[in-house]
């Protein structure tokens, strides 16, 4: 009733939009709801309207898709025409049932009087937290008023993270994502080679960089597409080396707060110095109860930002680097390449219904097209120091260190700088062997150095593999990789897995995960896909296991040269010692099936490979691989 009496006398028309999706339904619950209401209201005559309105219903905002005036635009839209389009969407592509309505993505509601800010920072670096300092200060030390959205996906730290700020003088009701900013900022060089972070940059904007490169250096350094669209739009350019000015303040690899000061110093939210002075009664507040060096340490980091922060005055022409790196390798089957990278580059919205598997089953062994490069600094390996003891192969967090040994011969069409060495493992006395960092899929976290326990004889400070600048290196390593994959895996029949240098050998069938930088866990499960994993049927709790491991887009566990590897689940809502038992109880009623089959068909098949299949013996490598031969 109170429903009925709302509606204007006036109303002709009204469209219904659920937020969830009932298939086999006549209708989403809300919109079926006011079908009926506005009828029994008629029947009984209460409110203001004597005649029944056109009734249309709609989903929104599904899966957190994204509910922008455009869309609600585009809603208004369909009602004004002679047949609009009953049970639509909007926020999709739904080139399937063809039920999506055309949104106008240049349509904006957002008065200039807003400064809208994003801000792409890497997962555990600072930013989303300094941002979240930059909306307190401002929301309470200054008249405007201020709102945040945090953008992340689940690959934990190292992974991109946008912050979608907003600030001015009136209330801020845009319960949506910036999509036209006055102030971009990228807080980690390598981004700039992925993603296309100016599209969003209003004409006359503000672009802030990270960068080793001074603002003398910084143009010949960043790709042709950033070049032209700086130009295209004046952009106002300015450069910051954050990693020196945090390493030089004793902060580590922290820029935060340093990227915080270069956003005050260039939005003009707040005066300059009235800016400083709150970020650094804010640094005592949040840092107060970790000590006093630690807030002396921000505090300097403060105080010697500005100093660093160079405009770029903007050529006339472009020298870049060349395109945006491909979020996925080229050498990617190209479903991986059309969908995996599109939501890889953050364009997954874009996608088409069509686009996605009907069934929801997505390819494994993806992660190795990602080539995220994260790593500042890389592992680089010394041959001539290194006494292949393989400790840095099994500590590495995501498989991004690997070694092989192999036949001389096959070095023929090695590229010039790959790196191979005698080996010094007994068992392969008289075999080639190396050992390979894949550059692009590192994430700098230094693990293997601390653990090498080799030193370099004529220079002390240095092990048998040492850290050094990736982006020198980059091409360089990515050609060596490429090339070692190609050298043969050792027969797994051949290693003794109980010996670290020798298990370390075996190929591992979980590789590039999302997992922090130095995480302790992914070395356990890596190696647990070295020694069964082309056998392994693992259940796995809820966790962070479960989220690197079972990611999308891409996905680490893999399969070897024979198509087998682990077989992977999760139940989020399942005790996993029991969700585990059921695959142990499971397998074993296949098995005593499988038996009792072979048993039935003993008179047509060989007595004694009978026998054999059903006595043998299968607990190592060597007896696996011949119960194999057998069954095939």
């Amino acid at each position: 009733k109170r429903f009925i009496e709302a509606l204007p006398a006036t109303v002709k028309t009204i469209a219904v939009l659920d937020r969830t999706k009932e298939p086999g339904s006549a209708g989403e619950p809300l919109f079926q709801d006011c079908i009926s209401g506005i009828y029994e209201g008629l029947t009984n005559g209460w409110g203001r309207i004597h005649t029944l309105p056109r009734v249309f219903g709609g989903r929104y905002g599904l899966s957190s898709k994204e509910f922008t005036p455009a869309m609600v635009k585009a809603v208004f839209d369909n009602l004004k025409l002679e047949k609009p389009k009953n049970h639509f969407t909007v926020g999709i592509n739904d080139d399937v049932s063809h039920t999506s309505l055309e949104v106008d993505p240049n349509f904006s509601t957002e008065p200039d009087s807003v400064i809208r800010s994003l801000f792409y920072g890497l997962g555990a670096d600072g930013t989303v937290g300094a941002n979240k300092n930059s909306i307190k200060i401002i929301g309470e030390g200054t008249e405007n008023y201020a709102q945040g959205y945090f953008v992340y996906d689940s690959k934990k730290s190292g992974s991109v993270t946008v912050s979608h700020l907003r600030f001015g003088p009136e209330p801020i009701r845009s319960a949506y994502l910036v999509s036209r900013a006055n102030f971009v900022a990228c807080h980690l060089p390598m981004f700039l080679d992925r993603f296309d972070m100016l599209k969003a940059l209003v004409p006359g904007g503000t672009f802030l960089l990270n960068t080793p490169f001074d603002q003398n250096e910084i143009w010949a350094r960043i790709p042709t597409p950033v070049q032209e669209a700086l130009i295209a739009k004046k952009v106002k350019f300015y450069v910051i080396d954050a990693t020196k000015v945090a390493r030089d303040s004793g902060m580590g690899g922290r820029i935060n707060t340093i990227m915080q000061v270069c956003f005050f110093a260039l939005s003009g939210v707040l005066p300059r110095e009235k800016a400083i002075d709150a970020i650094k009664y804010s640094i005592k507040k949040t840092y107060g109860k970790k000590g006093e060096e630690v807030v002396a340490m921000n505090l300097k980091a403060v105080d010697n930002t500005l100093e660093h922060l160079h405009e770029v005055t903007l050529p006339n022409k472009t020298n870049g680097t060349g395109p945006l790196l491909p979020p996925i390798t080229a050498n990617a089957p190209r479903w991986v390449k059309d969908v995996l990278g599109r939501l890889t580059a953050g364009e997954g919205d874009d996608l088409p219904v069509s686009a996605f598997p009907v069934d929801g089953t997505f390819p494994t062994g993806t992660a190795q097209y990602e080539k995220r490069n994260l790593a500042i600094d890389i592992p680089v390996w010394d041959e001539k120091t290194c006494i292949q003891c393989l400790k840095c192969v099994a500590i590495c967090p995501h498989a991004t260190i690997r070694a092989k040994v192999y036949d001389a011969d096959r070095l023929g069409g090695a590229p010039e700088m790959f790196k191979s060495t005698e080996s010094r493992i007994p068992d392969f006395k008289g075999m080639k062997f190396s050992l390979q960092v894949a550059a692009e899929d590192c994430t700098g976290c230094a693990l293997c150095v601390d653990v090498c326990p080799a030193k370099n004889k004529t220079e002390a400070k240095l092990k048998a593999i040492n850290m050094q600048p990736q982006p020198p290196l980059r091409l360089q390593e990515r050609a060596n990789w490429d090339f070692f994959l190609t050298l043969p895996e050792l027969d797994r029949r051949r290693i003794k897995p109980g010996q670290l240098r020798q298990q370390q050998l075996l190929q591992p069938l979980f590789e590039f995960s999302g997992a922090c930088a130095g995480c302790g866990e992914t070395p356990y499960i890596k190696m647990l896909s070295q020694l069964f994993g082309d056998r392994a049927v693992i259940a796995n709790a809820t966790g962070c296991s479960s989220i690197y491991g079972g990611n999308l887009p891409t996905t680490p566990y893999t399969t070897n040269q024979c198509g087998r590897g682990p077989t992977w689940a999760n139940s989020l809502f399942e005790d996993n010692a029991e969700f585990g038992l059921g695959f142990r109880v499971s397998i074993d009623k296949q098995r005593e099936f499988a038996s009792e089959l072979i048993k039935k068909l003993a008179p047509q098949l060989d007595d004694d490979l009978v026998t054999d299949i059903l006595q043998a013996d299968q607990s190592n490598e060597v007896g696996i691989y011949d119960q194999r031969e057998r069954v095939t």
